[in-house]
């Protein structure tokens, strides 16, 4: 996960402030993730590690719900981007059931019911994995396929 993160901020890095802060959440999600370990002893015995991974996610996700998203759906109108909407119309709705299972995630942890935390911690790593993956094909069909129209304005 760490590795794709990694491509991703070489890819789209510097294009915009806004996705450069985001894709750098997301590296630290994936940071916390990986120090937590994935044994239901791993997990007990770092709770406070469990705690800062749940804070991470929550922003990380509500960053890309409340900023991201909207400001790439906002291009592409902008600039007439058919075949982009249409991309985000097909893959919103798989993110939103990502975050609605990293939510509930988050909410397992706040209550204290930890007996079924590893199995969902591992579950939601390999649903981090794809929305990582959803998240950069949104990146760069709705926001790079118009950076170099931008740049020409410039």
């Amino acid at each position: 996960m760490l590795e794709s993160c990694q491509n991703a901020q070489e890819r789209w890095g510097g294009v915009n402030t806004m996705i450069d802060r985001w894709l750098r959440e997301r590296l630290e999600l994936i940071r916390v993730y990986d120090a937590l370990g994935d044994t239901p002893e791993a997990l007990a015995a770092d709770r406070e590690g469990l705690q800062k991974f749940c804070e991470v996610l929550v922003d990380y996700v509500s960053a890309g719900h409340f900023e991201i998203y909207e400001q790439l759906s906002s291009e592409a109108k902008a600039f007439n981007n058919e075949r982009g909407l249409e991309l985000a119309e097909k893959i919103y709705p798989r993110l939103e059931v990502i975050t609605e299972r990293a939510l509930a995630f988050n909410d397992q942890c706040d209550s204290g019911d930890c007996t079924t935390v590893t199995d969902e911690f591992n579950k939601l790593g390999g649903l981090l994995h794809e929305r990582f993956e959803l998240e950069d094909c949104l990146i760069e069909v709705l926001h790079n396929s118009h950076k170099e129209v931008v740049a020409a304005q410039a």
